[in-house]
């Protein structure tokens, strides 16, 4: 039960949090599925290396092949401006490395088959200029602008041609990323950290797309509660998810801190209060989700 379609292990761990520690929380409710996601062409093998200390880090055997037989991995460019400059060969290169991962018979202890999905790609128009990203609109030409949905389209053809999911990342966005997805008409993946509304929803919905809500849906503002609402409401059940994105975006009561997959659970209670359903029940249909988009 309760599990997370969306952390970046190694960026926990950059922080300080203990990880082994919250793997082994998590473990207690023994998580079907937990997807580690990448972010740069060559980042695979890195972060399969480190998820494998840290999860020999864990001091409960039964915790340990818990954690082992949930984790699985994903290998995606996010859209930072060195990468849309240099997309060709970081193309080329990503391509390379999940073809060699994909062939491995146990990778990195975690078993065969373990890369799942293509990801996190897509497109980010939120301006932040002070932020972790440092995006500033004055810096991103037209060039960028074309740049960055070519690099989109081009890993969705990727997935494509390696038969994978896509874990879409669109902050800000939202017509942009609806055009490159209606241009490769490649429609098998998730809608991460959503953040749009019924109506757009909609729109990836019809197309056949998965959304995934974050930890950010526990502190709405009362002004949008019942937009979230609806929202939720709204979405099939066959085509629901839940993640953490840790550790970013920590759901309430830990909201400020640094995130962790075991603190999924409470976007689980949040959400199945929502629906009027028990968290457990809830997690059954997530998994019954995972199991059909990630082909277990």
């Amino acid at each position: 039960m309760f599990s997370d379609t969306h952390f970046h292990l190694h960026h926990i761990w950059e922080r300080g949090l203990d990880v082994p520690a919250a793997l082994q929380s998590m473990a207690a409710h023994k998580p079907l599925f937990g997807l580690d996601i990448g972010t740069h062409c060559d980042d695979l093998f890195p972060r399969a290396q480190k998820a494998q200390e840290l999860v020999a880090a864990i001091e409960d055997e039964v915790a340990r092949e818990t954690i082992k037989k949930m984790m699985y991995f994903s290998a995606g460019i996010w859209p930072a401006e060195e990468a849309i400059l240099d997309r060709c060969n970081q193309i080329k290169v990503l391509e390379s490395t999940i073809n060699q991962a994909m062939s491995q018979e146990d990778f990195y202890g975690f078993g065969k088959g373990r890369v799942v999905a293509l990801g996190e790609c897509g497109l980010d128009h939120h301006w932040n200029p002070v932020g972790v990203d440092q995006r500033n609109e004055d810096s991103f030409t037209a060039e960028l602008f074309h740049g960055e949905a070519e690099f989109f389209e081009m890993q969705l053809e990727l997935a494509r041609k390696l038969q994978l999911p896509v874990i879409v990342h669109s902050r800000d966005a939202f017509e942009g990323t609806l055009d490159c997805i209606k241009n490769v008409a490649y429609d098998r993946g998730i809608i991460h950290c959503y953040s749009y509304g019924k109506q757009e929803a909609r729109s990836f919905l019809d197309r056949g797309w998965y959304i995934s809500l974050s930890g950010a849906v526990t502190y709405t503002k009362k002004a949008r509660m019942q937009e979230l609402v609806e929202l939720i409401r709204y979405i099939p059940q066959d085509r629901l998810l839940l993640e953490t994105d840790a550790p970013y975006l920590a759901p309430v009561p830990h909201r400020g801190k640094t995130n962790a997959p075991n603190l999924v659970e409470h976007t689980y209670n949040y959400v199945a209060e929502i629906l009027n359903t028990s968290p457990q029940a809830l997690s059954l249909v997530v998994d019954a989700n995972i199991k059909e988009l990630f082909a277990l």
